[in-house]
């Protein structure tokens, strides 16, 4: 196994603001402590469960490289090849963990829309010491994990797109999609989708809910013995 960095992550950064203050308010704080936050969780790293490591290192042919940074890699014959560090390594098959991609520019399916979407870094311009390129191509989200236009009124439609995924990590603050977010942006997603279906077809609903055209639940005659009648007087000869 080979890894970049000089150590396995082991300090849970993210564990410390799980508490309910930071948990559901974190949306809503100022651009610079969101992105802090999540330069300081990227310099640092996310950590492995320790059973996992337990697991791994129980077989007495696992060798861990530290600050083993891949230089190249290419086929040779049936085999694969590669530059780590002055070293060359060759494999019959390797498995690669490289992190997230979340830059909407390079996906298909967003392709033909991607230019409108707001990324990080056309919101926000960090400290020159957190400068961090692959932060920086994370999208801009609204409150309901929204795509946001980058030029007010040029794709009003991003707003029906809402992103529950890792590309929401510095906007929200966690593993969006994973077990952590569910409990405060599954509500918040649903409920900002059902409110835009109703208010679009708002016509349509105050035709249905002001409408005469439906059965009464009961007619007079459920209660009609019960009504008061005056006594008729008798009367006097």
């Amino acid at each position: 196994m080979f890894a970049r960095r000089p150590a396995i992550a082991s300090l849970p950064i993210n564990r410390v603001r799980g508490y309910s203050g930071a948990y559901y308010n974190y949306p809503e704080l100022p651009d610079a402590a969101r992105w802090f936050q999540a330069w300081r969780f990227r310099q640092i790293g996310s950590t492995p469960p320790a059973d996992a490591i337990e697991r791994a290192i129980a077989f007495p042919n696992f060798h861990l490289h530290l600050s083993a940074n891949w230089r190249s890699a290419h086929e040779q014959g049936s085999r694969i090849v590669a530059q780590v560090n002055d070293d060359v390594f060759e494999f019959d098959f390797a498995i690669t963990g490289t992190g997230y991609f979340v830059d909407p520019t390079k996906r298909p399916e967003l392709a033909d829309f991607a230019q409108h979407i707001a990324l990080w870094r056309d919101r926000y311009e960090p400290p020159a010491h957190q400068r961090a390129d692959d932060l920086g191509t994370h999208p801009y989200l609204g409150s309901a994990h929204e795509y946001q236009e980058k030029v007010p009124g040029s794709a009003p439609y991003l707003k029906d797109i809402h992103v529950f995924n890792p590309a929401g990590f510095v906007s929200f603050g966690l593993p969006i999609g994973d077990v952590p977010s569910i409990r405060r942006d599954v509500p918040t997603i649903v409920s900002r989708i059902t409110h835009d279906l109703f208010f679009t077809d708002w016509a349509l609903h105050e035709t249905r809910i002001t409408s005469d055209n439906i059965a009464p639940d009961f007619d007079a005659s459920l209660y009609a013995a019960a009504v008061w009648k005056q006594p008729v007087k008798a009367a006097v000869s």
